[in-house]
């Protein structure tokens, strides 16, 4: 985890970006999951070129969602990459995505109910490193995959924290800067999620969304649960592997 080495910091810069402010050239944030997949397809379709950004942070699956994230970013053709260690997440610890000494809780809805995987402030650290590149290579849009209606409820995924955002932008860049948040799922089900993924033809079979195996996904956690009732709801069948295949049906 962490260290400025090749694993943990990598740039490819997009060439004559650095001009004049791009109308067409947007940072796009890839985790790797399935949300953050079909925000890439969506912002495939809006924009000439994307800017392909990931962030490790420390968690359980950094390798495999690193994976995932070079496999989208193949996908689309995307020559332009970031990817940044945010070690200092994991010394932070304060969930169980980062802090081994929490353990990873089986899935349960609760509402209004933090769960112990909501890595504290994540997101504004996520932003922060796309407003930054994105002022560099003067792209005008920062793509973000959010979705607050059908997820665990972390407070970093609300609309009114992107619109809390954006005011920053606005106000901590150059005058000259115009750089816009773009969070297109954050008011969508799962299950639409997933349907307007395969309308795109987002290649869903690349995610990752487990927050504790790497091989095949636990099918236990908050996420894969998530992730299962939503395939299920979209009657579509989830192409990833499970520990056990009968979780397919569990939720």
């Amino acid at each position: 985890m962490g260290g400025q080495d090749e694993s943990a910091l990598m740039v490819v810069e997009p060439e004559a970006a650095h001009d004049s402010q791009s109308d067409r050239l947007a940072v796009c944030l890839v985790s790797g999951g399935m949300d953050s997949c079909v925000t890439a397809a969506i912002a495939n379709e809006e924009n000439d070129e994307l800017a392909f950004l990931h962030v490790s942070y420390g968690q359980r699956t950094e390798e495999r969602e690193r994976r995932a994230f070079e496999e989208i970013a193949n996908h689309y053709g995307g020559r332009h990459r970031l990817v940044v260690s945010l070690e200092h997440l994991g010394k932070i610890g304060g969930s169980s995505l980062t802090d081994q000494n929490i353990p990873v809780s089986a899935a349960k809805f609760v509402a209004g109910e933090i769960p112990a995987s909501y890595v504290p402030f994540r997101n504004a650290n996520f932003l922060s490193i796309a407003t930054s590149w994105a002022e560099v290579i003067r792209a005008c849009r920062i793509y973000i995959g959010a979705v607050a209606e059908d997820s665990s409820g972390y407070p970093d995924c609300r609309p009114d924290f992107y619109a809390a955002f954006q005011q920053l932008i606005d106000l901590g860049t150059k005058p000259e800067t115009r750089i816009e948040i773009k969070t297109p799922v954050i008011a969508m089900r799962k299950a639409e999620i997933i349907s307007r993924g395969k309308e795109l033809g987002a290649p869903l079979e690349l995610t990752w969304s487990c927050y504790q195996e790497s091989e095949r996904a636990c099918g236990q956690c908050d996420s894969c649960a998530l992730r299962i009732r939503a395939f299920r709801e979209a009657g579509i069948i989830d192409p990833i592997a499970y520990m056990l295949d009968s979780k397919r049906f569990a939720y």
